[in-house]
């Protein structure tokens, strides 16, 4: 039997004032990720300024076991939102019971914000010359506090390798989940998923606040035609085809879409391609040919162009990294680089969302 690799610690840190949704966030999905043989990939652990009762947005306290020495030993360091930051919502300033707190962190920790959390790091000086977001509502204020951040209002999630923020409330879920399946795959990220009842996976780069009026009661959505999609993912698809099955213009089927989804039809099939590829090569041991035509990307070169694109890594590494049999790189070094480059965005009604060979 191989010898269990070390459980990645993850301390969360839980201020007054916190939302209690966005505290269990991180308990919840790192605390489903579990290897083939069921043990644990994570560690989670919470602490607070001091050990005792912490208050909450809510009408209860919650009790933390450990004080904020607990940070040192930490791998990965998540901060939720809190509605009592005090002078660093209002000043941009930690105060020096937090900034004692935060000088227990050891160089390389990761960092993950979610929501207001971001004003935390940023406020410590972790996101200075780097991309992060917030809470849309929070973005303009947050941008105009920390103006050497480079805030981006409308995405779910930015990874910046070892720091990374997240929107707010989901968007959260969504990150966590993001951080499983760049420690581990895929695999594992969709299985967590599945035991929490959540997608497997929205982009980073999906809008986080979707404006649209209420639809008319007869108006369908495009739930039917994108299950229509995935059946058909290893064939070519153009606008014109999902269209014709809604039995609508590709202008109407494009609006609709986007207004459903916040992406355009050609992202998201774009993406769906993506996350078929995965499980395939962590799954299969298909040649590349064969991987890229059931994925539908056509060809091995395609195949390679999308996945290091989106991804970071070539195919053949990704899958040298996540095959299930094999062993797993450390969550403390992730092999792929943070931030994948968004997908492109094919929206024109002359589009072919086909990828390009």
């Amino acid at each position: 039997m191989e010898p269990q690799a070390q459980t990645h610690r993850v301390v969360v840190l839980a201020l007054a004032g916190l939302l209690p949704f966005e505290l269990g966030i991180p308990h919840r999905i790192f605390g489903r990720a579990k290897d083939p043989a069921g043990r644990p990939l994570y560690e989670i652990l919470t602490c607070g300024l001091a050990a005792g009762p912490v208050p909450t947005d809510a009408d209860f306290a919650i009790h933390v076991e450990h004080g904020p020495e607990l940070l040192a030993t930490a791998d990965t360091v998540v901060v939720p939102a809190s509605y009592e930051l005090g002078p660093v919502h209002e000043y941009g300033r930690l105060t020096g019971e937090l900034a004692e707190a935060l000088a227990h962190i050891r160089p390389g920790t990761r960092l993950v914000s979610i929501c207001t959390g971001g004003y935390v790091l940023a406020a410590a000086g972790y996101l200075d010359g780097r991309r992060a977001t917030t809470h849309w509502a929070s973005a303009d204020h947050f941008q105009r506090l920390f103006p050497a951040v480079r805030v981006d209002p409308d995405v779910l999630y930015t990874d910046d390798g070892d720091v990374l923020t997240s929107a707010g409330v989901a968007a959260g879920i969504d990150l966590c989940l993001h951080i499983v399946r760049r420690d581990h795959g895929a695999a594992v990220a969709n299985e967590v998923a599945r035991r929490t009842v959540v997608p497997p996976h929205r982009d980073g780069g999906q809008a986080q606040f979707i404006e649209r009026p209420m639809p008319e009661p007869q108006l369908a959505s495009t739930t039917a035609v994108r299950a229509w999609v995935l059946d058909r993912l290893h064939e070519p698809l153009r606008l014109t085809d999902l269209a014709r099955q809604e039995a609508v213009s590709v202008r109407t089927f494009t609006r609709r879409f986007r207004e459903e989804s916040g992406v355009s039809p050609g992202q998201w099939i774009l993406g769906q391609r993506v996350e078929r590829a995965r499980r395939l090569l962590e799954r299969t041991d298909l040649p590349m040919e064969q991987v890229a035509r059931d994925a539908g990307f056509g060809t091995a070169q395609s195949l390679r162009k999308h996945v290091q694109a989106a991804l970071g890594v070539s195919p053949t590494a990704y899958r040298r990294t996540f095959r299930e049999s094999g062993t797993l790189t450390s969550p403390s070094s992730p092999s792929s680089p943070s931030s994948p480059p968004s997908l492109p965005s094919p929206d024109g009604p002359s589009v072919d969302a086909r990828p390009a060979h």
